[in-house]
């Protein structure tokens, strides 16, 4: 059927992030006609677990691309970030100058920094909905849902160095089994200087024309057996069963391309109602605090380069959420795509109407309206809430935990109750086999501590807990700041700190094996609170816990009514499974008057320089400009490309995708989309869909030009122009 429909409406398959058994699904002769000069089972193989999909993989974060039979992966700057950070001190600022191992024992290891590799792909829809007992409520059936979950991934990994999770479609339209490979070892090999890693800064985020050199290299090794193994001097370059061959050719406008990768998250399945409250209230909640803790971060550490350091990867992370939610708004609003889904909306329900097989899609909906009246009583008091991350959920949320104290106290106070549970009925990120990950991520964070703007990050979150309404206020709060006055919360904030043993990145490893009260018994005021402000959360998890359950039971039945009345296939939203886009190297009209044409060039980043950050373009590439050679130029630009602009569908969690051609050969590195589509998360509109990707010609014009990077040149494929 979905063969049929894509034949029959062949853009519709631009329109959406495709799973790989969609992909097999698809007519053939269509994607011929685009430019794929492969067939769908080279870029899927059920079967044998094998194709183009299996070169990407998921690097923290992010996506990222096998290059190299040595285990050489390409991502973006953005997503090595925290591991270039890790490795930098005021006097070794790799941040600022940027790194490049010139020997396979001058590579840097990340801490926590994991690759995924995918290996297969299971609907286990049926094993799963047939596990719910009948007439069971809706958190009984969640919890017959989540238990078989559990179940399937606890055998699953049963198997030698398997990762397995299940991929929820839809809240529960369908579900898939996912095996992977976890590799434990990744070092930094190359990452430019922060001036071309991030030019154009905040000035330049989200927005095109673009010359941005978001590119970085690490290398994944695994133990002398081929399996993955703990950092070791003793393991060896990981040898993947597939590597992206790298284009000397490029792309030109109009040129088919693919984007492979794992997209995090996207709202196209919400009602209007729902698309309203993340316009309204969302994003504009969003904006406002993480404006707050940019001002707070950035003047705590201003002249202190050590503590400019600590704070890096979390300002650079919240600056791109704060531009990102202003994004959202100015496109929600310009869009008109509350109104527009209300209209799709209301033509369901119409639709519904006069098929009787699809009549439950009415009461679905007002089912889902009613839960979002519900979460709208407490709605102020659950985002302060949320702002805290328990465990390594920071790491799927992709909010830094901030301030860190609370980050450290909830997690400990959480692992303590948890491991008075079964293994196997414990949250993931507690488990028994998780808990040297969440040591290592513990750890990680202490990196990114700075105890002046925490303290005034934690006295931030305390003043608007105590400016809620008296109906939503957080318990916590209240029993141990709400006798206080504004003077004397801060003095009292900065005792906490001073006399607490949890900043101590060894006394607090100490307590990840300590009960609850054991934690207590340390009277340790700062821990208090910690572990009370994680009573509160856990009582909002419960809350939320039941919320799904019911949005389980009626999401579904919506969704399932979308697509038949759409009468085409629709893309389930991201959910940091794998997915590929099709699309093509395009241009685009942000408004009258204006074009944009699909690349940006050497001469277009020289034009911008200034001298000043963030247009300061490093000496070493204006000198190496000056006399480019004639390998990486492109012949209708007569120029080096360095972004180019394409119509794929992506979202967060593709930063770092590998961009194909159609022989599957890469052409560039996925890292931004342009301002005008900043709310694509919401739907896809192909005039202004755009993808901003760096082009893989000015990586290796660095490499040759400028860093005369022989031996990884040729460890690519690629020799030097002599």
């Amino acid at each position: 059927m979905l063969a049929a429909l894509l034949a029959a409406s062949p853009a519709l398959a631009l329109d959406g992030k495709w799973t790989p058994s969609q992909v097999l699904e698809i007519d053939p002769g269509w994607l011929q006609d685009q430019g794929l000069e492969l067939t769908p089972k080279q870029l899927w193989d059920a079967k044998r677990g094998t194709g183009l999909l299996t070169g990407a993989v998921k690097i923290g974060g992010c996506s990222g691309a096998f290059v190299s039979s040595e285990g050489l992966i390409v991502t973006n700057h953005h997503c090595l970030f925290p591991l270039i950070q890790e490795h930098s001190t005021p006097e070794r600022d790799l941040i600022s100058d940027g790194f490049l191992a010139r020997k396979r024992g001058e590579e840097l290891a990340g801490s926590t920094l994991r690759v995924e590799i995918p290996r297969r792909f299971t609907d286990v829809s049926s094993e799963i909905l047939k596990s719910v007992p009948a007439e069971a409520t809706p958190e009984q059936r969640m919890d017959a849902i989540e238990a078989q979950q559990k179940a399937l991934i606890q055998q699953c990994e049963k198997q030698p160095d398997t990762k397995c999770t299940v991929a929820v479609f839809d809240e529960g339209v369908s579900y898939t089994l996912i095996e992977s490979m976890e590799l434990r070892d990744v070092r930094l090999v190359y990452a430019p200087p922060r001036a071309i890693g991030e030019y154009g800064g905040e000035i330049d985020n989200w927005m095109w024309p673009r010359h941005t050199g978001d590119f970085a290299i690490a290398r994944a090794y695994a133990g002398k057996d081929g399996k993955p193994a703990d950092h070791s001097p003793d393991n060896q370059p990981y040898r993947p069963e597939f590597i992206f061959p790298i284009s000397r050719d490029g792309v030109v406008a109009g040129d088919f391309v693919m984007l492979l990768g794992y997209p995090g998250i996207t709202w196209r399945s919400l009602l209007a109602e729902e698309m309203r409250e993340r316009r309204e209230r969302f994003f504009v909640r969003r904006e406002e605090i993480f404006g707050e803790w940019i001002e707070i971060l950035q003047k705590a550490s201003a002249g202190d380069p050590a503590g400019s350091i600590a704070v890096a990867a979390n300002v650079k992370s919240i600056l791109n959420r704060h531009k990102n939610a202003q994004g959202q708004i100015a496109g929600l609003d310009r869009g008109q795509i509350v109104q527009k889904q209300l209209a799709a909306d209301n033509a369901v329900a119409a639709w519904a109407r006069q098929h009787r097989e699809h009549a439950g899609a009415l009461d679905a909906r007002a089912g889902l309206r009613a839960l979002l009246a519900e979460r709208e009583q407490t709605w102020e008091r659950d985002f302060l809430l949320n702002l805290i991350p328990m465990g390594v959920e920071s790491v799927a949320g992709g909010i830094p935990p901030l301030p860190k104290s609370l980050y450290f106290g909830a997690t400990l106070a959480h692992n303590a109750i948890e491991q008075t549970l079964a293994d196997e009925a414990r949250a993931e990120g507690f488990r028994t086999a998780d808990q040297q990950k969440l040591r290592d991520r513990l750890r990680r964070e202490q990196q990114n501590y700075y105890g002046p703007a925490d303290q005034q990050l934690f006295a931030a979150l305390v003043r608007r807990a105590l400016a809620l309404p008296k109906d939503q206020r957080i318990a916590a709060v209240d029993r141990h700041f709400g006798k206080l006055s504004q003077d004397r919360i801060e003095a009292r904030i900065a005792e906490l700190y001073e006399q607490s043993a949890l900043l101590d990145a060894d006394i607090r490893e100490q307590m990840l094996t300590e009960s609850k009260d054991a934690l207590r018994a340390r009277g340790d005021a700062l821990l208090d609170f910690a572990i009370d402000w994680n009573q509160d959360l856990r009582a909002l998890r419960e809350r939320e816990h039941q919320w799904a359950s019911r949005s389980a039971i009626h999401r579904p039945i919506w969704r399932r009514a979308v697509r038949a009345q759409a009468g085409k296939p629709i893309a389930p939203d991201a959910n940091g499974s794998l997915r590929i886009s099709f699309a093509h190297i395009k241009g685009y009209v942000p408004r009258d008057g204006i074009r944009y044409t699909p690349f940006t060039t050497l001469s277009g980043a020289l034009e911008k320089h200034t001298g000043k950050d963030p247009f300061d373009l490093p000496a070493a590439v204006r000198t190496a400009a000056r006399t480019p050679g004639k390998r990486w130029l492109q012949e209708d630009l007569n120029d080096l490309p360095i972004n180019f602009l394409a119509d794929g569908d992506t979202s967060g969690g593709n930063s770092g995708s590998p961009v194909v051609n159609a022989m599957g050969e890469l052409v560039g590195i996925n890292f931004d989309r342009v301002w005008e589509n900043v709310a694509g998360d919401f739907g896809f509109n192909p005039a202004l869909s755009r993808n901003i990707s760096v082009d893989i010609r000015y990586l290796l014009w660095l490499l040759d030009r400028v860093e005369h990077a022989d031996e990884l040149l040729r460890e690519l494929g690629v020799e030097r122009e002599l």
